[in-house]
């Protein structure tokens, strides 16, 4: 025991001994003409006083971590409890647009080659959506050939959606406002329906392939980009922005504006009717698309500038990325009521399938069915939808 307690009472005395000895070496090294580079660059990095202790270092150099919990425990049920409702609702409505097309043969126009092609971009679209679900609720588990098939799905629906939305909006416009000259092409509108969609198509597998590319699983999440690649991330949401938001705005408001005036200068009980579901197509189509792409623009310019030192602001942007985008979702949904169901002819054939499906009785068929005559006159009546209701 005596030589433990001496052997501590000479620590100390040791270590004062051997710190001495070290800063005689550390100021002879100064005198000298070399130097060491490296002892030089880690003492300065580290500005640790010998006499001082950890208490007086200055913390201000260090950067603060923004800390994101709240908005992860708000997406984990925020998000799945949402991509529920859409999917089911999206599922349900596209999968009736379809039977209908299949079930009656009515691929007789180009709108109607439109419509069908639109309810398998939704349709596809809200089956990727379970597994966006799961990627906000738990680590991604499914590998990446899963990861990179969920996003390329989402990209390419959604850029083949906005894209048949503005040209459903250009064969309005011809129909419509350019009547005359349409009427030459009316044999040929199935088969030009059929090529452009086809185009369509090829183009947003196209505008896809980034998203194929560089989707990764980071942290465990499947992401369309890794957490240090700024720069491809805003290139991939500013082509985002411009190829499917800018570009359809500026389509469907120049056809829609003109599609107006000329409903203006025509007469008739059914312009007041279609001028309204012109506005409710526009309406919905802004409602989704401009909160989210506000939202995606502010982000890429932030993105842009390198970040934002605001922890505040950066959770918020995340809280309005998460809600608009659930919003933009919706399109999937709402498509088949403000472009198919809308259409007189279009909803009694699908009451007649529900019917025919024993899905509704002989007498509630008749209920909605008997007395209501079909619409005619100036809005092209042969077309499964119309802009008369």
């Amino acid at each position: 025991m005596t030589c433990v307690s001496d052997l501590q009472n000479l620590l100390p005395a040791i270590l004062l001994i051997w710190v001495m000895n070290f800063k005689s070496c550390l100021t002879q090294n100064d005198n000298n003409t070399t130097s060491n580079p490296h002892l030089d660059y880690n003492l300065s990095y580290m500005n640790y006083p010998y006499e001082g202790n950890m208490s007086d270092w200055n913390y201000d150099d260090f950067p603060e971590l923004c800390v994101k919990e709240s908005n992860r425990q708000f997406r984990r049920w925020f998000m799945p409890t949402f991509y529920t409702i859409i999917c089911f609702l999206g599922l349900t409505g596209n999968l009736l647009v379809i039977l209908t097309f299949f079930y009656f043969k009515r691929l007789k126009t180009m709108t109607d080659v439109y419509l069908l092609n639109l309810s398998f971009a939704d349709l596809l679209f809200a089956l990727s959506l379970p597994f966006w679900a799961a990627n906000s609720m738990t680590e991604w588990v499914l590998g990446l050939l899963v990861c990179k098939t969920m996003h390329t799905i989402y990209k390419v629906s959604f850029y083949s959606s906005m894209f048949i939305l503005s040209f459903i909006s250009v064969e309005r416009y011809f129909v419509i406002a350019k009547a005359v000259s349409a009427h030459r092409y009316r044999s040929q509108a199935v088969f030009l329906g059929k090529v452009s969609s086809a185009a369509i198509w090829v183009m947003a597998l196209i505008f896809s392939i980034p998203e194929m590319k560089y989707t990764t699983i980071n942290n465990h999440t499947c992401t369309p980009y890794s957490s240090n690649a700024d720069k491809l991330r805003v290139s991939m949401q500013a082509s985002q922005i411009v190829l499917a938001f800018a570009l359809p705005l500026l389509v469907m408001s120049i056809c829609y504006s003109s599609i107006v005036q000329t409903l203006c200068q025509a007469r008739g009980f059914e312009r007041n009717k279609a001028i309204k579901v012109i506005l409710a197509v526009v309406a919905v189509f802004l409602v989704c698309q401009v909160p989210y792409n506000l939202v995606l623009f502010v982000s890429t310019v932030v993105t842009a500038q390198g970040g934002t030192p605001d922890c505040n602001f950066e959770n918020r942007l995340l809280y309005a990325t998460d809600v608009t985008q659930c919003v933009a979702f919706l399109r999937c949904c709402l498509n088949p009521f403000v472009y198919a169901f809308i259409g007189v002819k279009f909803r009694h054939d699908l009451l007649k399938l529900l019917k025919d499906l024993g899905c509704m009785s002989q007498e509630r068929f008749f209920k909605y069915t008997c007395g209501r005559r079909r619409s005619s006159g100036a809005t092209d009546t042969e077309t499964t939808t119309t802009f008369s209701p």
